[in-house]
């Protein structure tokens, strides 16, 4: 019988300090973090809501991270 696969690891990080931070600084923030990918999308887009180990999210608005969460 095959093992269950391990997810990769999460940085650990709080998603709630990127609000309010200008994007482009967020972005090199997480990055440096460990997050291996960053999706900026725009208020009220319509996305699929799959979860990506490595993915942290920002809702931007007039290049202000106004939501971030993980996935």
């Amino acid at each position: 019988m095959a093992s269950i696969p391990t997810p990769p690891a999460q940085p650990d990080d709080d998603p709630g300090t990127y609000v309010g931070r200008d994007d482009r600084d967020a972005e090199q923030v997480a990055r440096s973090r460990g997050w291996s990918t960053v999706r900026m999308l725009p208020p009220g887009s319509i996305i699929t809501m799959e979860f990506v180990a490595g993915r942290l999210n920002f809702e931007v608005d007039d290049h202000t991270v106004t939501r971030c969460w993980v996935g």
